[in-house]
């Protein structure tokens, strides 16, 4: 098949697991030579500091690392002696998503679905827990996404990158599997064929002891697969063929794993790098061969075109497979929204779509805005990106030729059991928030702790204007955020939250904590709850609404308890508000937690805390600590320290049961600092504390 000249403008090489591009031309998705020469953002010198992990295959380059780096190699790698194993090990399970009825009449359930390439830091730069800045990418459109990979790898870090827990977390807290990175970079940035050769390379066996890794680091580690990317040439036909044979073994060994494949098109059969822009013949032997599946999916390189994609969903098609497994690339991370695609190659509009498709680089969203950028202005950009320029995935459309995905795929949800809650976190903040009270006046950002948020950014039904719905950081009830509706309610608006399909019977419940600015004028709110789902795309959901009280301004956070006893047992397929003005005057209603739930629980304490290792840095201590997981569930853990004057200072959380902070300083003459850790439960009570003492 001969590739088609490419309707995308060639994009500029990104610094691979960078947040920046660098100025080159060039088709590959790897590292510019100043990754490769390890030059990057020092990290801190703090040695106790983890970070997700990364390797080379085995053989080590030549020379010495740059400053924050180690040099390792995933052959000698082995769980027992992985000192940031605890720190690095998602506990979430991916969980299982239904699709609602799409939210507008373009969206299609069924055909394209969406994975992203997103780069959270350079290789060696990413921590393992979040980081004391609420300057972080924080994806939240999980609804959209059937994959994300963990963005990574270069010549002068590593090439194998497994992505940090947080993440991991976050996303299968939403039902989407989440890839490490294996990326073998072209010779201009650094690549050597000696790293292909040994990656594929056999023991005296015959077997591929490295794919025997990758599948024990993934499961160790509890995430889902790899995105494998090829691209140093020089090779031939014999290495292309070991290739395709490692692939096959990797996958036979993560087959009782779960362990997902996604190949790039850019090594070929003849050994060759070659940037089909296509699944053809020179490239589907690492997608399908006689034997059947080799990769779950392949991305296919910038260079499609209309022709070229139509073709490729056919082949794919005639060996067996659906035509969605192929990801079209979109590169996102130049122009964004601005990015010039033929976006009806892909999604023809009153047609089947074509193939799947899949952005490179979407944290642009963030990194395209100016310095001193807040964590509202991420979110309004990326909800933009994903909804649409009004942010309204009930109204299809967008700027300029902008496809929103949106407006193209439908959303998916994991609201399918009680308890449900959210606190409207969306995994960083610029202060800790318990029961609306700041417990640490500290920016912070970690993706473990992010709450499932509301997946349609926003449908509002309302016979007036639309009120203006955001992230807010000014305040919140848990965690670092609320939903925050301003405008002028000169007519009742009914704003959709959730999709679900949650059980209900006579006991359920669901609490509501709202409250109003100081200028806001009053609200009164009824929670909106559909036992059926909504008749058709782009239609309401038959909504039965329920009184939860006026509010004024002045009257603070409070919590109001709605009983769905009166709906009889059943499913609850909506949940929203209805929020009427008075007089038209405008209106600024917070939204800091909504539950749904049977009764009341509390989750079993935690035991053993202690003090894992410490370290003196510039006048401060960091510090190790571990325990014992909980009996029961247990959403997440939280850990506080106890000043002197019996007040408790938020210290950060996790899903694990191992936990690093930095910059502890003596308070006053206190003999020990007193650390304590409490289990979080799905409702986010807490448990008794585990306490330890840190002796000054």
């Amino acid at each position: 098949m001969n590739r088609q000249p490419s309707p995308v403008p060639r994009r500029r090489v990104l610094l691979a697991g960078a947040g920046a591009a660098a100025a080159l031309a060039g088709p590959s998705l790897g590292a510019s030579p100043a990754r490769a020469a390890g030059r990057h953002r020092p990290r801190a010198a703090d040695s106790l500091q983890p970070y997700a992990s990364y390797w080379f295959p085995d053989s080590l380059p030549l020379g010495t690392p740059g400053d924050g780096i180690t040099w390792r190699s995933l052959a000698a790698w082995q769980p027992g002696t992985d000192r940031d194993l605890a720190f690095n090990r998602s506990t979430v399970p991916l969980a299982r998503r239904f699709t609602p009825v799409p939210a507008n009449t373009t969206a299609r359930a069924g055909q394209a679905r969406i994975s992203a390439l997103a780069a959270f830091d350079h290789t060696a730069g990413n921590p393992s827990q979040g980081s004391a800045t609420a300057d972080t990418y924080a994806p939240t459109h999980w609804a959209l996404l059937d994959e994300l990979v963990f963005w990574g790898g270069s010549a002068g870090e590593g090439l194998i990158l497994a992505p940090n827990a947080p993440l991991v977390d976050a996303a299968h807290r939403n039902g989407v599997p989440v890839l490490g990175t294996v990326f073998l970079p072209p010779v201009a940035y650094g690549g050597q064929l000696r790293w292909t050769r040994d990656l594929v390379r056999r023991d005296a066996a015959g077997r591929f002891p490295l794919a025997a890794k990758l599948v024990q680091v993934a499961t160790v580690y509890g995430f889902d697969g790899w995105f494998i990317n090829a691209e140093t040439g020089g090779g031939d036909a014999a290495l292309a063929a070991e290739m395709q044979a490692f692939l096959r073994a990797l996958r036979a060994a993560g087959a009782g794993q779960g362990v997902r494949i996604t190949w790039y098109d850019a090594m070929n059969r003849t050994g060759q790098v070659g940037w089909q822009g296509a699944l053809d013949d020179l490239n589907r032997s690492f997608f399908q061969d006689a034997s059947g599946p080799v990769a779950d999916s392949l991305f296919v390189d910038f260079r499609w075109s209309a022709r070229s994609l139509a073709d490729s969903g056919r082949l794919a098609e005639q060996l067996g497979r659906s035509r969605y497994e192929l990801w079209a690339g979109v590169d996102v991370e130049s122009a964004g929204w601005d990015t010039d695609t033929d976006w009806d190659a892909i999604l023809p509009e009153g047609r089947d779509q074509v193939v799947s498709f899949g952005f490179y680089r979407p944290e642009w969203t963030l990194q395209h805005l100016p310095a001193g950028r807040t964590p509202g202005q991420f979110h309004a950009a990326d909800d933009r990106f994903w909804a649409g320029e009004g942010a309204a995935a009930a109204r299809p459309g967008g700027a300029g030729g902008w496809r929103a995905p949106a407006t193209a795929v439908a959303d998916r949800s994991t609201l399918t059991a009680l308890p449900f809650a959210t606190g409207f976190n969306t995994g960083h903040g610029l202060r800790w928030y318990e029961a609306g009270k700041v417990t640490s006046e500290a920016p912070w950002s970690h993706l473990g702790l992010q709450d499932r948020l509301p997946p349609r950014r926003w449908v509002v039904h309302t016979e007036g204007q639309h009120p203006d719905i955001s992230w807010d950081f000014d305040d919140a009830w848990r965690g670092g955020s609320s939903l925050l509706v301003r405008g002028a309610l000169d007519a009742p608006a009914t704003v959709e939250l959730f999709p679900a399909r949650l059980p209900a019977d006579a006991a359920t419940v669901l609490d509501l904590t709202h409250r109003l600015d100081p200028a806001s004028g009053p609200v009164t709110v009824e929670v909106a709850v559909a036992t059926r789902p909504a008749p058709a795309p782009g239609r309401p959901a038959p909504y039965v609404h329920l009184p939860a009280g006026t509010l004024r301004p002045g009257d603070g956070w409070r919590t109001d308890t709605v009983r769905l006893g009166p709906l009889g047992s059943g499913t609850l397929h909506a949940l929203g508000v209805l929020l009427t003005g008075r007089g038209g005057a405008a209106v600024a209603w917070r939204l800091g937690a909504l539950a749904v739930h049977d009764g009341p629980a509390s989750p079993a304490a935690p035991g053993g805390l202690r003090v894992t290792d410490t370290a003196a840095v510039d006048g401060a201590v960091s510090v190790r600590l571990a325990w014992r997981r909980a009996n029961g569930p247990v959403r997440h853990y939280e850990l506080h320290r106890r000043l002197p004057d019996g007040s408790r200072r938020f210290l950060g959380g996790t899903c694990g049961t191992a936990l690093y902070v930095p910059g502890l300083r003596r308070a006053g003459t206190e003999p020990a600092a007193e650390i304590e850790v409490r289990a979080v439960h799905e409702l986010f009570t807490t448990s008794e504390p585990a306490r330890v003492q840190l002796p000054w």
